[in-house]
Order: structure tokens, then sequence, then C-alpha cells
């Protein structure tokens, strides 16, 4: 009759289906049946393995750094082609203000060059009322 309920309860027990008390029982009934040799040292194992204190570490992987210095060497290009696009920006803005000073400079010179102009033509000022050339040199054709 105990060999009935062994297997009943190793039956039981491979599908996962005792609890905590049919379990116990059954390692009790198998402590003092004859046979299971395999389920015997099953449950020996087991409660071994229960009692004796977990010495589990948690496996660490060391990843290994590659280097960066790519990185670093990627950055110093960045900066430097930043610095020399922005010092040739600021090249050329400086020449495009030099160069619109010399062209005003050089307005400023034709305008004062063409008001001492139009002062000397004062002179002729007073001979734009005359008609002819005549007039102008005062000689006299009839016809």
């Amino acid at each position: 009759m105990r060999n009935q309920r062994i297997d009943e309860l190793l039956e039981k027990y491979w599908e996962a289906e005792t609890s905590l008390a049919e379990e116990q029982e059954l390692k009790h009934l198998l402590q003092s049946a004859e046979g299971y040799t395999e389920e015997k040292t099953l449950f020996i194992g087991i409660s071994k393995l229960s009692s004796e204190e977990p010495n589990l570490k948690m496996p660490t992987k060391t990843v290994p750094i590659k280097s960066r210095n790519w990185m670093s060497w990627a950055a110093s290009v960045a900066i430097l082609v930043g610095s020399i696009w922005g010092w040739t920006v600021f090249e050329q803005k400086q020449a495009e203000e030099e160069a619109y000073m010399e062209v005003m400079q050089a307005f400023a010179l034709i305008q004062n060059n063409l008001s001492k102009g139009q002062e000397e033509m004062g002179v002729m000022n007073e001979m734009k009322y005359l008609n002819t050339t005549n007039q102008l040199f005062g000689n006299s054709i009839s016809k």
C-alpha cells in the first residue's frame, strides 16, 4: 500500500501538482521504502543543496573600454576647422569693411573735386544768358 501511495505522490510530483506537505510525506516514505534509488538520490541531493549556505556570486562581466583617442582627435580637428573657418569669415568681413571705406573716401574725393570745379565755373554762369557766339565775342555780322 505504501508503494502505491509513493507512486501516486511521485506522479503528482513530476506533474508539479504536489503541496509542500505531500512533498514532505513523499520524502519520508522514500526513506523507509525499498527501491526507488534514483528518487532517493534526488531528494537527498535536494536536501543537501537546501541545507548548504548559498555561495552564489553574481557574475561580473568586464567590458573592455575601447580607446577613445579617435574622439579626442576628431574633437581637435573639429575645433581646428571651426577656428580656421571663423578666422577666414572674420578676415573677409574686415577686408569688405576696408574696401567700403576706400570707396567712400574715393567718392568724397570726387565730390570735393566736383565742388571745386563748380566754383571755378562761376565765370561761365554769367555767359549762359548770351544767345550766340557772335554775342559772346562781340562780333556783329550783318546780312
